[in-house]
Formats: C-alpha cells, structure tokens, sequence
C-alpha cells in the first residue's frame, strides 16, 4: 500500500463537496475548527454549488477532486458532507494519479465511496473519518480529536484503540488489513468496476444508519454471495444508530453475528465511527490491524497510515 504523506501544522487542506449539499453554516464552523487545528483550508466556490440531491454535476465535482490531487501544496481532501453522489465521480477520477498523489482523503458514509476506490483500486491508505458537516462543525462534541491527529499526522502506528463502550460479539483474536465504512454503499457498489476487492485477510469494518435489519440482512448477504467475505478475518461494528428493530428485536447486531457467523474470527461491535452521535474516532483503512477480545475487545493499528 501507498502511505500518503503527514499532515503537519499549516499545510493546506482542499474541501470538495463530491456528493450532496450543505448548509453554509456548518461548513463556516467546520472550516474554523479545522484552522484552530493550525491547517490551512482551501475551497472555491465550486463548492457551494446546489443540484437536486447533489452539490454540482459529476463532472465538476470530479474537476474540483482532480485538481486538489494534482496540486503538491494540498496534503489532504476533507469532504465536506456524505449524502449521495460520490460514485458518480469515480469513472473521473484515475486511480494511478491518486496514488502518485499521496493525499490524505478523509470522510465517512457516502465518501465510503471515495474511500474503497482509493485503498482497493489505487492502493492508496485512506481515512474513515470526520467531515465538516456535523464533525468539525461540532468541535470535539462531533470528531475525536486524538485519533484523527494521530491517523493522519503520525507516522508510528496508531497502536491499540480501546473506546468505552465496545461489546464482543463473538471472542477471538485476528489480524488483517482494515477496510470496509457504510454498508449501504459498500453493497451499492457490488457489480461495477469501483466494488470492493479483498484479496488477503482483511479486517472487516461495518457501520450504517437507519437501515432496518432485513435491510442489513440483504445487504451482508449480498456481500457474502459476492465473495467478499472470503478474506474477512474478523468484524468490527461501527456506529449503527437507528438501526435495530422498532419495538424489539432483532437488533442490528443480531443480524451481523447471525449473517457473518461463518468467518471464524471475533466480531465486536460499539466503535465509535460512522453516523453516532458520540465524536467520531478516525480509522486508516489499507493497513494492518488486529481485532482481540482476550484482554478486553480492542482495535490495534500495527502499521503507520502516513510516511514522509
């Protein structure tokens, strides 16, 4: 995998919108949280571009993409919010130009999109992490301020990630690479030439809103028919709000042990990452990671996500 370059204190920082709209206010906010971390961000007003369901046409919001790629002085791409609309950006963007970039590429949900493309197609580390909208416009209430420095701007490995709050699912121990976000969008992409590809033992990250557990079902059998759970190694559940059966059960996580109790690694759920309210913890996705339950559940990062 190619690691891409630190975020250091003032570099620049680009901010596309490649899916769907914004409220100017949260996009306000967000940019001065992301200049108190001493970034220097950068925008034009291709962003604030306003279409039905998306933020411009597929066309200008890949030409706003590509040429933040293509400008050495921008060390990473922050979305401004998810939505819809990032795959339809993907048959613009190439994936040897986003590697030889080396940018940091940083959002979550519908930038799931964004985030497979990069680390399954390019070979590109990137991040599943906060967004202006609703994450940087919160401050700390919204991104866990810790995790996303360390992800993007240390080149050690994260090491061992232990938030309150994670339950074992299923107890063991793996090691794989980590990948995965949204599962809506990761099912969306089955059949097209921008899927998801696990071809060595993998770590599977899962997370998702509003989604009832049928739905969920469909989807994570989806995926299993599509052979994409061949390499996973383990689980590890995100945020998943809203997504247990109205009145009882079954539960969203029900539905994962009960679709994925195949895979003989530990499945853990609870991690704070994806559409939760709490602040959103930042994952690499493209690098080395054991999932463990033997001394409590834990996420540890063996690699580093950045090299100078």
């Amino acid at each position: 995998m190619q690691l891409p370059r630190p975020l250091r204190r003032g570099d620049r920082v680009a901010l596309v919108a490649p899916a769907s709209p914004f409220a100017r206010s949260e996009f306000d906010v967000g940019v001065a949280e992301l200049a108190r971390l001493g970034f220097e961000p950068v925008w034009d007003d291709r962003v604030f571009t306003r279409d039905p369901i998306v933020a411009g046409t597929p066309a200008l919001r890949a030409a706003a993409f590509n040429e933040a790629l293509d400008d050495p002085s921008i060390r990473a791409i922050v979305a401004v919010r998810g939505g819809y609309g990032s795959a339809e950006i993907l048959p613009m963007v190439d994936a040897g130009r986003l590697a030889a970039s080396r940018t940091i590429i940083c959002g979550y949900s519908d930038i799931t999109s964004l985030l497979v493309f990069s680390v399954c197609h390019a070979g590109l580390v990137a991040f599943h992490g906060p967004m202006l909208d609703r994450r940087f416009s919160r401050g700390e209430d919204g991104y866990h301020r810790a995790s996303f420095l360390a992800a993007v701007s240390e080149t050690a490995p994260m090491g061992k990630l232990a938030p309150t709050g994670l339950s074992v699912l299923r107890e063991g121990r793996a090691e794989g690479m980590l990948i995965g976000g949204t599962l809506t969008q990761l099912a969306a992409g089955l059949g097209t030439p921008y899927a998801m590809r696990l071809d060595r033992p993998s770590i599977l990250f899962l997370e998702d809103v509003s989604e009832r557990p049928y739905r969920l079902r469909r989807m994570l059998t989806q995926l299993k028919f599509a052979g994409l759970l061949d390499h996973v190694t383990g689980v590890l559940v995100g945020d998943v709000r809203s997504c247990d059966e109205p009145g009882g059960g079954p539960t969203a996580c029900d539905v994962i042990v009960d679709v994925l109790g195949e895979i003989a690694g530990p499945i853990v759920s609870g991690f704070p990452s994806g559409h939760g309210e709490s602040p959103l913890w930042t994952l690499p996705f493209g690098v080395q990671a054991a999932l463990d339950t033997t001394d409590g559940p834990s996420l540890t990062i063996l690699e580093p996500a950045v090299a100078e």
